[in-house]
C-alpha cells in the first residue's frame, strides 16, 4: 500500500493504492461529491455556476480523496424547478455553457481519477419540452399518449385522488385536450407515460446519448415514479404519516402512496435500464422516496440486475440519534441480501446536517465525527458540497427566496434554498469567491457565516473539518471492512453508535471496532460485549482510550481499534 498526498491539497489530490481493493467495483463502497452547478464555481460573473466553474475548481474535489462525482441536471430547462424540469435531454442549458464544455468536464474529471455521474429526471419533463407540446395538441397527434392524461370525472373533478409531493392535486387540466395531465411534482412538471413502449425507448436511447460522451453513471432522480396505476384508483390514507419524505404541513403524507408509484412494472424496466449501463460498464444510484424507503431500496437493488445502489431519506431527517442511525442500518440489512446502500446525511432537498443534526451548539468538530460515522457504514456515500467546510443552513428571507416548493409552504417550511446558496471559496473575495461577477448579485446570497467558514480558511488550518475529513477519506481506503464489509451494531448509550466492520472475504484486511460520541460532551462509558482490540490511528481522532471495557471519548471523538 502506498499513500502520499502533495503539500498543496488545494490542487492535488490523495492519492490511495490498495491491491484488494483494484478488483472491486469502483462504486461499492465509494464516496460521490454531489455538485449542484448553479451553486458550485460561476466562470463568467453572470451570478450564477456554470460548468467551466466545475471544471476550476475539480482539483478541490480530487483533493478530497471521493470516487466520483454527482453533477445535479444542467439540461436545457425553463427552471421552473432549477434543472429538474427538463426540455431537452441531450443539450446543455446556456447559462451552464455547452456541450462542449461538458465533453472538456469528463476529460478533466477521468485525468483527476474522478468518475462523473449525472442526474437523469426520467420521470417527467418540462411543459415546454417539445414532446409535451406536442402530447396536448390533441388527442389523436404522434405523442398523444407520451404523457399520462386522463378524463375528468363526471363532477368535472380530477380523476382521482393523488396529491402532488409539491402541494395540491397531482392533475392539471388542460383546455385545449379538456382533460388532466398527471405531475407528481410542479405544474409544469408532467408525467411522462412509461406504459408506452415508445416513451421507454426514447429515455434508453437518451441514457445512451449521455454513456457514448463518456459519463460514469447516472443518479436517477424519482426514479420509483415512472410507473403509474393503468386504472388509477385511489390512494387509501396513510395508516401511519410519512414524515421522512414530506414535511408535516403537507398533505402528501397523509396517503398510502399505493397506486401513484412504485409499480411493480418499474421493476422489469429497471432491468433494461441496467442492461444498456452494463455495454458501458456504468453505474447507478437511485433516490427512493417511498412509504417504505428501505422495503423498496433492497427490492430496487436486489440480484444485481436494477439499481447498483439507491439512497433514501431515511437520514436526511431531524432524527439524528445513534440508536435511530443503528435501527436504519439494521433494518436495511435484514432486508437487503445481495443489494447495495448509498448513505446520505445532506442533499439539495434537506437542510444542511450541521444544522439540522448537529444544532444551534455544535461546534465544526460535529461534522468530522458525524462525516467518519457515515463513511464506516455498510454501503457508498453520497456527500454534499460544502458539507466538509461545517457550512450551516442559510436563512434565506422570503423575498430572495428562489424554490417554489419554499415558496408554497412558508412560512411553516422555508424550502430548499438554505442549503444550495453558493460554495464559499474565499472569505475575503466578494460573494466569498463564488463569483467573477462583483457587481452582479449570485441568485442566492453567501452568508457571512458562511464566508467565515470559506475553502481558504478551513485550508489553512491543519485541524478544519475539511483537512480532517481528507485524512479520514484517505485512511479509509486502507481499511478493507469500511469499504465493502460486512456490519453489526454493538448496544451503546446515547450519543455514542458501536459498530464492528468484518471483511466480506476472509484474509481482506481486519476486523475493526469503531465508536462515535455524536455528542458535544466527553463520554465515558461500559461495552461489556466489545472484543478486544488494539487501538489503531491515521485516522485524524485522537484522545479516545480504552481500559478494559471502558471507553473514554472525547466530544466529538472516535475510536478505531483492530481486533486483538
Amino acid at each position: 500500500m502506498a499513500l502520499h498526498r502533495t503539500t498543496n491539497a488545494h490542487t492535488e489530490p490523495f492519492s490511495v493504492s490498495f491491491s484488494d481493493l483494484s478488483t472491486a467495483p469502483w462504486w461499492r463502497g465509494g464516496i460521490i461529491y454531489q455538485i449542484y452547478p448553479r451553486s458550485f464555481a460561476d466562470s463568467n460573473g453572470d451570478g450564477i455556476g456554470d460548468l467551466p466553474g466545475i471544471i476550476e475548481r475539480l482539483p478541490y474535489v480530487a483533493s478530497l480523496g471521493v470516487d466520483a462525482i454527482w453533477i445535479s441536471p444542467f439540461f436545457r430547462s425553463p427552471m421552473k424547478d432549477f434543472g429538474y424540469d427538463i426540455a431537452d435531454y441531450r443539450d446543455v442549458d446556456p447559462m451552464f455553457g455547452n456541450l462542449a464544455d461538458f465533453d472538456r468536464l469528463v476529460a478533466r474529471a477521468h485525468e483527476l481519477n474522478l468518475k462523473v455521474m449525472i442526474d437523469q429526471v426520467l420521470s417527467h419533463t418540462s411543459d415546454q419540452h417539445p414532446w409535451f407540446v406536442e402530447s396536448r395538441s390533441s388527442r389523436d397527434n404522434p405523442k398523444a399518449d407520451w404523457y399520462v392524461w386522463a378524463d375528468p370525472k363526471p363532477d368535472g373533478t380530477p380523476p382521482n385522488n393523488w396529491l402532488s409531493v409539491f402541494g395540491g392535486s397531482a392533475w392539471q387540466w388542460d383546455s385545449r385536450r379538456r382533460q388532466f395531465y398527471l405531475h407528481n411534482f410542479l405544474t409544469s412538471q408532467p408525467d411522462l407515460n412509461f406504459h408506452n413502449p415508445e416513451v421507454q425507448q426514447q429515455v434508453l436511447d437518451d441514457i445512451r446519448f449521455w454513456l457514448e460522451r463518456g459519463v460514469d453513471g447516472f443518479r436517477f432522480d424519482a426514479c420509483i415514479f415512472h410507473f403509474h396505476d393503468r386504472q388509477l384508483r385511489d390512494n387509501p390514507p396513510a395508516a401511519n404519516r410519512d414524515t421522512k419524505t414530506v414535511m408535516e404541513t403537507n398533505p402528501y403524507g397523509m396517503q398510502r402512496h399505493l397506486y401513484d408509484k412504485t409499480q411493480p412494472e418499474n421493476l422489469p424496466y429497471l432491468q433494461r435500464i441496467r442492461a444498456l449501463l452494463n455495454e458501458y460498464g456504468a453505474a447507478s444510484v437511485g433516490e427512493i422516496g417511498d412509504d417504505d424507503s428501505l422495503k423498496t431500496m433492497a427490492a430496487y437493488t436486489a440480484d444485481g440486475d436494477k439499481l447498483h445502489m439507491a439512497y433514501s431519506f431515511n437520514l436526511l431527517t431531524a432524527e439524528r440519534s445513534a440508536a435511530y442511525i443503528r435501527q436504519q442500518v439494521e433494518e436495511l440489512e435484514a432486508q437487503m441480501k445481495d443489494g447495495w446502500a448509498c448513505w446520505s446525511f445532506g442533499n439539495h432537498d434537506v437542510a444542511r446536517v450541521m444544522t439540522r443534526w448537529g444544532g444551534p451548539n455544535a461546534t465544526p468538530d460535529y461534522i468530522k465525527v458525524a462525516g467518519a460515522m457515515l463513511m464506516s457504514l455498510r454501503g457508498s456515500v453520497c456527500w454534499w458540497q460544502g458539507d466538509e467546510l461545517a457550512l450551516t443552513e442559510a436563512d434565506i428571507p422570503f423575498e430572495k427566496l428562489q424554490d417554489p416548493y419554499g415558496i408554497n409552504f412558508w412560512p411553516e417550511f422555508k424550502g430548499r434554498d438554505g442549503c444550495r446558496t453558493p460554495m464559499p471559496w474565499s472569505s475575503t473575495q466578494p460573494h466569498g469567491g463564488f463569483s467573477a461577477g462583483r457587481d452582479v448579485e449570485p441568485w442566492l446570497p453567501v452568508p457571512p457565516e458562511h464566508r467565515a467558514r470559506a475553502v481558504d480558511v478551513n485550508e489553512a488550518d491543519p485541524g478544519s473539518p475539511l483537512n480532517a475529513l481528507r485524512r479520514f477519506i484517505a485512511w479509509r481506503k486502507t481499511q478493507r471492512c469500511l469499504v465493502d464489509g460486512d456490519i453489526r451494531f454493538l448496544d451503546a448509550p446515547e450519543p455514542v453508535l458501536a459498530l464492528i466492520r468484518t471483511p466480506a472475504n476472509a484474509g481482506h484486511g481486519d476486523t475493526l471496532l469503531a465508536l462515535f460520541n455524536l455528542g458535544q460532551d466527553a463520554v465515558s462509558l461500559e461495552l461489556p460485549h466489545a472484543p478486544q482490540t488494539i487501538a489503531v490511528d491515521g485516522h485524524g481522532f485522537e484522545g479516545a482510550r480504552r481500559e478494559a471495557q471502558r471507553f473514554t471519548l472525547p466530544a466529538y471523538g472516535a475510536y478505531f481499534g483492530k481486533m486483538a
